[in-house]
């Protein structure tokens, strides 16, 4: 591969090296699978150019960021990121795929998730694995979005989105697959913490975990992951 090329001829030509590791991180250096994509944030810069991997569908949302190394089945069902368009730095997403969510715990929780569906608008990713491998693996990432109507892009520099969040705070924006040529001079945007965000996560009824416990717990769900629940019963 040209990195590897890259890595030989360093102690040569430093000016070619810089070439082609540049060439060989960039964009085009990826599987071009999937439809394209656009991630248009509100602060009016251009919009960012990926491809899809997720549902063929238009979200808008409150962009975010998530800095861990695993655990993308959990972040997706975070009640906390409900409405928002999650960015994950860790550059490779998607190679391990995604649990079975019907394997259920002691609890008749479900055993790899924090909660029962998955609550981001859109997901957006530097690299996307298009094959995964693991032993608990039982659909692909990309399969899990489309089956819930979730958009994912990948293809992004999402370190230096990542450093324009932390610098100026959470941006709203809209990520759509197959954009039109040419934006149109006003672009809406929703933001998601002007809905009631609470009475959509939280559970519509009286629920109790761990009913032979000598120990009585009361916990107002606003939004509680299910790992919550496990530690207190």
């Amino acid at each position: 591969c040209e990195t590897s090329i890259a890595y030989h001829i360093i102690q040569f030509n430093s000016q070619r090296i810089h070439l082609l590791i540049k060439m060989s991180t960039g964009f085009d250096a990826l599987e071009s699978r999937g439809e394209v994509a656009q991630l248009i944030l509100a602060d009016g810069s251009p919009p960012i150019q990926g491809r899809s991997f997720g549902a063929a569908a238009a979200v808008s949302g409150e962009v975010v960021f998530n800095t861990g190394m695993v655990g993308y089945p959990e972040a997706l069902t975070d009640p906390s990121y409900r409405g928002q368009i999650l960015v994950l730095t860790f550059p490779l997403i998607g190679n391990y795929g995604v649990p079975d969510e019907s394997i259920r715990d002691e609890y008749d929780l479900p055993t790899y998730f924090e909660s029962n569906e998955i609550h981001i608008a859109g997901l957006v990713v530097s690299s996307y694995s298009w094959e995964h491998s693991h032993w608990a693996a039982h659909k692909s990432l990309a399969k899990w979005l489309k089956d819930n109507n979730v958009p994912g892009i990948y293809g992004v520099d999402t370190r230096a989105l990542t450093k324009k969040i932390r610098e100026v705070g959470a941006l709203l924006g809209n990520l759509v697959v197959n954009p039109p040529q040419s934006l149109p001079p006003t672009i809406e945007f929703s933001d998601p913490n002007k809905r009631n965000l609470v009475a959509e996560v939280s559970t519509k009824t009286v629920k109790v975990y761990g009913e032979n416990n000598t120990t009585n717990i009361i916990a107002y769900d606003c939004g509680m992951k299910f790992n919550i629940i496990r530690y207190f019963v």
